[in-house]
């Protein structure tokens, strides 16, 4: 095996790793804020389609509060 070789192969498998990380982490919010949604939407009654940037900063800013206690 060349120098090069013995170098690039644990790089492109580092790489490919955290690419598979980096989408199963997005993948579990995605799933995590559909599952709020849900549970929002049955508390509501209604589903909201989108949230002003208001409600949702004061939205985020409440779960941490909640994470913290």
């Amino acid at each position: 095996m060349d120098k090069i070789q013995m170098i690039a192969i644990p790089v492109v498998g580092i790489i490919a790793v955290a690419a598979l990380t980096f989408y199963a982490v997005s993948f579990n919010e995605i799933r995590e804020k559909s599952f709020k949604d849900y549970e929002d939407s049955e508390n509501d009654g209604a589903f909201k389609s989108s949230l002003s940037s208001r409600e949702r900063r004061a939205r985020k800013k409440a779960d941490k509060q909640n994470r913290r206690n």
